[in-house]
């Protein structure tokens, strides 16, 4: 049965982590140790973490929010829904957005389908920008995933948010 809750298990998040993005321990851990206000919630089968997305605290336009980052689901339990499941949760969590950078074209349907909108975007320097109590080098983390040529944001929220006016 799939259970969804918080979790710290930095070995079972660490597993799954490098299984689905190939990045090196080292690299893993370098986030968990050094990202702050983060939360990993996690979607488990059998108590096996089968997915799981981070929620970064950050906030745009006055109103508090999560980014939403490193959403990996367990090839073995792929085409389940899963990670639809953790999104829903975290729509019912008390913020004023959500917010992601799809890693590719691909993901910008699998998100739209899922209630995002794209309204933010993340190559330019814009009046409004989303903005992250993190390190500058936990920043170029959270932005590292994506492969798109000019990557754009994504929003979930009950706001009607600008897309922001170049200044």
């Amino acid at each position: 049965m799939a259970d969804i809750r918080f979790t710290q298990s930095r070995k079972q998040i660490i597993s799954l982590w490098s299984n689905v993005f190939k990045d090196s321990g080292e690299d893993i851990v370098f986030f968990l140790d050094n990202c702050k206000k983060y939360k990993c919630l996690g979607l488990f089968e059998d108590e096996k973490l089968a997915s799981m997305l981070f929620l970064v605290e950050c906030s745009y336009c006055n109103k508090d929010g999560y980014y939403v980052y490193a959403v990996a689901t367990d090839e073995d339990y792929r085409k389940k829904g899963y990670s639809t499941s953790l999104l829903n949760y975290a729509k019912g969590l008390n913020k004023d957005f959500l917010w992601l950078i799809p890693a590719d074209d691909g993901l910008i349907s699998f998100y739209q389908k899922r209630g995002f909108s794209v309204r933010l975007y993340s190559d330019c320097d814009y009046e409004n920008s989303v903005c992250f109590n993190q390190s500058e080098e936990i920043k170029e983390y959270l932005y590292e995933g994506c492969s798109l040529e000019h990557p754009v944001g994504m929003i979930f929220s009950k706001y009607d948010f600008p897309k922001g006016k170049i200044k």
